[in-house]
């Protein structure tokens, strides 16, 4: 298993959804935050098991929820989870963030 550490503005796209979500409901933010860590968990599993992406990344699809996890992978078994994007907003904005 990699170990996944969050860029600290991918902490903030997170929160910031949740919050998003929360305003509609309580429940549908739980569901997020669930789906949010079940693809860390699966990246972590296997990083190499998602489709590549842009600039050296590759990506995991929220299976309900309009978000990629964007991440490298580094070569110390590592993985950098870049950005929580939303789909429909400034694709590569997250780009400034690759080591």
């Amino acid at each position: 298993m990699a170990e996944v550490e969050f860029h600290p503005r991918a902490i903030e796209e997170a929160r910031h959804a949740r919050r998003r979500y929360a305003r509609v409901s309580q429940r549908l933010a739980a569901r997020f935050m669930s789906e949010l860590d079940a693809g860390v968990a699966a990246i972590s599993a296997s990083p190499t098991q998602f489709s590549p992406y842009q600039h050296g990344t590759r990506y995991y699809r929220l299976p309900n929820f309009p978000y990629l996890l964007v991440y490298f992978e580094s070569v110390s078994d590592a993985v950098l989870l870049l950005a929580v994007m939303h789909t429909n907003r400034r694709p590569g904005y997250w780009r400034r963030r690759l080591p």
